[in-house]
């Protein structure tokens, strides 16, 4: 593999790390404590500051900013980071910033996620693999989000959610509690449940009783009119014979926040 190439415009500062094959573009700014991985592409105007890890074979287009401090009025300066993985593609204009202190002292971004234009990942969020956000896609700090989900465009998280493992939000949805694996989420004022993700599921490998095992389990939850407490109870029934039933349940007694219902 070549060296890294760096255009004529670009800086890089002292102390950053450019892995083979690695490509800064025009009037870039790589700060210090910067780790670029093999063969990741940097495009122009962007900037990359530190302590940043970013992996092998990315693609990341112009006006891109990565790294940033925290928007938190509590930072004060402490050695925070941002972590991200291999193969993603990160589009114009989004902003990707390091963790807090208070927050674990971390963002971290898996690999091969498409994050579109304009979308924003904030402090202490950690994002799976295999995502797609979709333009203007935006998580508030201390957001979880598993593997797999799709949020759609101006599609909203508010601080300190989670959104389970293949979920899909839809267009402009404002989602404020914790959203469970495979839901699919549709605006209506803030977001609300509206079934399962049958065809992302499909896509995906899931067969016909998979599907079927997951629905039961929206079903209790969602539309058995019982509390949170008997759906649990009816979840844990169903756990035995489903890994994913079991995934969903350890979802909803694993937070701290209200349940989307």
């Amino acid at each position: 593999m070549p060296a890294a190439s760096i255009h004529a415009s670009a800086i890089v500062e002292p102390g950053a790390v450019l892995g083979e094959g690695a490509v800064i573009g025009a009037f870039t700014v790589v700060g210090a404590g910067v780790e670029i991985g093999a063969g990741t592409r940097i495009g122009p105007h962007c900037s990359v500051t530190g302590p940043t890890r970013i992996g092998r074979d990315n693609r990341i287009h112009g006006h891109v900013a990565i790294g940033g401090d925290p928007q938190d009025k509590k930072y004060a300066g402490e050695e925070v980071r941002l972590e991200i993985g291999d193969r993603n593609v990160i589009r114009e204009f989004t902003t990707i910033n390091r963790g807090t202190a208070g927050g674990g002292g971390v963002t971290r971004i898996g690999s091969d996620n498409w994050l579109l234009a304009y979308t924003h990942v904030a402090h202490d969020c950690i994002v799976g693999d295999h995502c797609v956000f979709s333009n203007n896609a935006t998580l508030a700090g201390h957001v979880e989000v598993g593997d797999h989900v799709i949020l759609s465009g101006f599609a909203g998280v508010h601080q300190f959610c989670r959104i389970g493992a293949h979920a899909f939000i839809g267009m402009g949805a404002f989602v404020n509690g914790d959203v469970p694996p495979f839901l699919m989420v549709a605006q209506e004022g803030y977001g609300r449940p509206r079934g399962i993700n049958v065809e992302g599921l499909k896509r995906r490998g899931f067969d016909a009783a998979r599907i079927a095992a997951i629905r039961r389990a929206y079903r209790a939850v969602y539309m058995s009119g019982d509390s949170l407490d008997d759906a649990r109870a009816r979840l844990g029934g169903m756990a035995s014979d489903s890994e994913d039933v079991r995934a969903m349940l350890d979802f909803i007694e694993g937070g701290d926040r209200p349940l989307l219902r």
